[in-house]
């Protein structure tokens, strides 16, 4: 069956956004839009039509990652399992080398080009923080947790997960691996859940 236009549309916005991720790793902001539309398979026309430019491309990609990373906080799961697979995303991103590899290159970049390192700053770790903080706070609320400071705890959850997995990254040295990433993210859930749990009044 043939594809809709809307999938084609998405399906070339996909591969647009590999391709500059790909290309960003490579050769960082010198890499071209005429480049990027090679690499995916469209022509430079379709790329300016979907990006006006490359600013716009990172920061495309860092809300794709992020959305990717706060999808268990639209679920209906307990604190522990959302968490879990909050921080089992989280790790994933920073970890897996395919995926870390633009990122790194936007960091070595962030000096000369300040203004594609906030962009991508804002539209992907600072969103997931803003969404984590926000349903730390909705939990509060519930009775399910106790967070008194919603933003400070988002940002210690994180550093839970991470621990120095953003500092491998960065110096391209082993991460661990997938067994010890998901031990890392229950370990982290569970200490933190521990750590904000309600008291008999609240939860009563």
């Amino acid at each position: 069956m043939a594809r809709r236009r809307g999938q084609v549309d998405e399906k070339k916005s996909e591969a647009i956004l590999e391709a500059a991720a790909t290309l960003f790793a490579e050769k960082g902001l010198s890499a071209s839009m005429e480049e990027i539309a090679r690499l995916a398979g469209v022509s430079k026309q379709t790329v300016y039509n979907r990006f006006a430019s490359k600013l716009e491309i990172a920061k495309a990609m860092a809300h794709e990652r992020a959305e990717a990373i706060v999808a268990p906080l639209r679920t209906s799961g307990s604190p522990l399992i959302v968490l879990e697979a909050f921080a089992q995303g989280l790790l994933t991103l920073v970890c897996h080398p395919d995926k870390v590899s633009s990122m790194r290159g936007v960091v070595l970049l962030s000096a000369d080009a300040p203004e594609l390192a906030r962009t991508v700053y804002e539209a992907g770790p600072r969103r997931s923080l803003s969404l984590l903080s926000a349903w730390l706070a909705e939990q509060t609320r519930a009775g399910r947790l106790s967070v008194p400071d919603p933003d400070e705890a988002a940002e210690m959850f994180t550093g839970l997960v991470l621990g120095h997995a953003h500092l491998r990254s960065m110096l391209n040295v082993p991460q661990i691996d997938d067994e010890r990433r998901a031990h890392r993210a229950r370990e982290a859930a569970r200490i933190f859940v521990t750590a904000y749990a309600p008291t008999v009044d609240q939860a009563s």
